[in-house]
């Protein structure tokens, strides 16, 4: 991580349309809150869902499971999709403009995406390594231009650069018939296993409550679905 530092995004579809608009998102594809994971909430979520935005507390006990995966999966392997678009995050609060990356790099076949950031990020950095799109990224003035106006417009209110965030976004996918976790602080997405276009949003949803599951003292996680509309 370098001494980079931008304004956190506010996990809020209004906020977050409107700067993925900016992008080049075309309307037809929007951000809408997950208000539960139970089926009779999932069912009320517009779909298809084509990605998810988890947002969560980084605690201690988080840390350590993350860092124990990591290491089991360096040793035992994953199935990881060579199609699977992956940047590292080398600028602090960064991750919720790097989990809209992965969601939209992801899906960029299935969304309607005009001229725009997004769609000269996704062929400027199409033949990068995951690190040379984090320093891609962090090189370009005009996206944290855009993230910053956006982290202003939330109803939050707004920390420093320098303060201490301790919440953290993750992007979930669906490629080739498999889930995967999108963190740019991780050294590889991690793959949880299989789903289809279809079952989606249920699977990930249980991979959502495994997150909870490990800190269920905390209050602290929202979640947002890529929904078309």
């Amino acid at each position: 991580m370098s001494d980079s530092q931008w304004l956190p995004l506010e996990s809020n579809p209004d906020v977050i349309n409107k700067f993925v608009a900016k992008l080049g998102l075309k309307p037809t594809w929007q951000f809408t809150d997950v208000y539960g994971l139970d089926p009779d909430l999932l069912c009320i979520v517009p779909q298809p869902v084509c990605a998810l935005l988890l947002l969560f507390p980084c605690s201690e006990k988080y840390h350590e499971y993350a860092t124990t995966e990591v290491t089991r999966l360096e040793k035992e392997g994953q199935h990881l999709d060579s199609s699977v678009f992956f940047m590292k995050q080398t600028i602090g609060n960064a991750c919720g403009t790097i989990g809209l990356l992965h969601a939209i790099s992801n899906n960029k076949d299935s969304l309607d995406l005009d001229d725009g950031y997004f769609k000269t990020f996704i062929e400027k950095t199409a033949s990068m390594t995951s690190a040379e799109r984090g320093a891609y990224l962090e090189g370009d003035e005009s996206i944290s231009a855009a993230h910053e106006e956006s982290a202003n417009e939330g109803q939050s209110e707004v920390p420093s650069e320098r303060d201490s965030v301790n919440l953290h976004f993750v992007a979930l996918v669906q490629k080739n018939g498999h889930i995967y976790e999108l963190d740019g602080r991780k050294p590889f997405p991690i793959n949880h296993g299989p789903t289809t276009p279809e079952s989606f949003l249920q699977n990930g949803a249980e991979v959502c409550k495994k997150f909870m599951a490990r800190d269920p003292s905390e209050l602290h996680f929202t979640i947002m679905a890529l929904s078309q509309m």
